[in-house]
C-alpha cells in the first residue's frame, strides 16, 4: 500500500465533506427527519429531494468506480458482492428505520452531529454504538 500516509487525510476529508453536506440540507436536525416520515401529519417532503441529490450523487460515483481498475489510494475496491434480500437483510433494514423514526438519526448524521454536543445525540449514538458491538457479537461472533 503505497499511499497509507494519505488514507486518514482523505478519509478526513470525505468526512468533513459529507457532514458539511448533511449540515447544509438540514439533515442534523432529528425533527426534520421525523416530519418526513409523518405522512399522515405535518409532513415535510425536503429529505426527499436530500435523498434524491444523494442517490445522482451516488450514481455518479459508481460509474466513475466501474471505469476505474482500483481505487486511487487503496489497492482494490471494498464492495458489497451479496444482492440476495434474506431474513436478516430484512429484519436488520426494519430495525434501522425503526431506530431512524423513532431517533430522527442514521448513522451519519448522527455522528456529525455530536459536533453540536446535545445530550440526546450523545444518548441516540451511544445506543447506536452498543447495538453495533452487539450485532457483532451475536450475530457475526467476533469481538470489538
Amino acid at each position: 500500500m503505497k499511499h497509507g500516509k494519505l488514507q486518514p487525510v482523505a478519509a478526513l476529508a470525505a468526512g468533513m465533506l459529507f457532514g458539511f453536506g448533511l449540515a447544509l440540507s438540514g439533515m442534523l436536525d432529528p425533527v426534520r427527519v421525523q416530519g418526513f416520515l409523518d405522512v399522515f401529519g405535518v409532513w415535510d417532503p425536503s429529505l426527499a429531494f436530500v435523498l434524491g441529490g444523494a442517490v445522482a450523487v451516488a450514481m455518479g460515483g459508481m460509474a466513475c468506480i466501474r471505469r476505474m481498475s482500483r481505487p486511487l489510494l487503496a489497492d482494490r475496491f471494498h464492495l458489497p458482492m451479496n444482492s440476495r434480500i434474506d431474513a436478516p437483510l430484512v429484519i436488520g433494514s426494519a430495525i434501522f428505520g425503526l431506530g431512524w423514526g423513532l431517533g430522527g438519526f442514521c448513522p451519519g448524521p448522527a455522528i456529525a452531529s455530536l459536533s453540536l454536543g446535545l445530550a440526546p445525540t450523545l444518548t441516540f449514538v451511544a445506543f447506536m454504538l452498543a447495538g453495533i458491538i452487539a450485532h457483532d457479537r451475536v450475530f457475526v461472533g467476533r469481538a470489538s
